[in-house]
């Protein structure tokens, strides 16, 4: 059987930590999907390393193969327990900052209000994060914002979303070539898989890179309505989980599950036989 890379958000994707309920029995079969042979497991996160380790204990999830943390920020290799951050993508990103760091973004962007720095285990080498009002995310403060990181002369990539349950905006600040897209297609061709072998489910705004690409991707049914509108608009290879597949809802890893044997048909009896 040919291998897999199943690429997965973490939170309100695999972790139940949205409104909608999770079906029963969901995760623990994504678990057994997890172990075999031909997966590939990688999570793809705005969370950093301390707390995707958090999530995986708390929610009792199978370890990965790789990491892309930081909203693509960061790329980690995991064998044996043992987490090594991936260096040749942080060669790979670097460029665009030249010999900036996050302080020197910092100070570049003093004197705008709408912005609230959040904590320092929320930064990283290649990573700003805000807080910003729920309204932030217009094209005339995206290009404010724009014009400071401009002066300093550095290519920089914005990704925004929601913090729905604390009803706050995030905005991430990454190097130009730092996002989940580019992450995946950069493990993709570092381990060898094509793109039909290749599966990424997410669920919110930072996911949308992915999700509007030619990458096969699930969006899964506890998906916001605008997420969901803003993923269609593109002609992306996107599957939008509906649920009642295997009597499950299609939220979380239900959706994953659902995406999966849409693109891979071959997994559906094999899933069966573990019910």
């Amino acid at each position: 059987m040919s291998r897999i890379l199943l690429c997965a958000d973490l939170d309100r994707t695999l972790i139940p930590n949205g409104d909608a309920p999770e079906s029963a029995g969901a995760r623990a079969l994504f678990r057994q999907l997890a172990c075999k042979a031909e997966v590939r497991l990688v999570y793809v996160s705005g969370r950093d390393r301390s707390l995707i380790e958090q999530a995986i204990k708390e929610f009792d999830l199978p370890v990965p193969d790789d990491v892309i943390a930081d909203v693509g920020a960061t790329i980690y290799d995991i064998k044996k327990g043992e987490w090594t951050r991936l260096q040749a993508w942080d060669d790979e990103i670097a460029p665009d900052w030249g010999n900036l760091a996050p302080a020197d973004l910092q100070a570049g962007l003093t004197g705008l209000n709408a912005l609230q720095l959040q904590e320092p285990e929320k930064q990283g080498r290649f990573k700003l994060s805000y807080y910003t009002p729920v309204t932030w995310n217009k094209p005339s403060a995206r290009a404010a914002v724009e014009t400071r990181l401009q002066a300093l002369g550095l290519k920089a990539n914005l990704i925004w979303s929601m913090d729905d349950a604390r009803g706050v905006g995030l905005l991430d600040i990454l190097p130009a070539s730092a996002n989940k897209r580019h992450a995946i297609e950069f493990l993709a061709a570092r381990f060898g898989f094509a793109r039909r072998d290749m599966l990424f489910a997410g669920d919110s705004g930072n996911d949308l890179d992915v999700l509007t690409s030619p990458i096969p991707s699930v969006l899964v049914a506890n998906a916001s309505d605008d997420v969901r509108r803003d993923a269609l608009a593109f002609d992306g290879d996107l599957y939008l989980a509906q649920g009642g597949y295997l009597g499950m809802n299609g939220n979380y890893s239900a959706g994953i599950l659902e995406g999966l044997v849409h693109y891979h048909p071959r997994y559906d009896r094999w899933l069966r036989e573990q019910l």
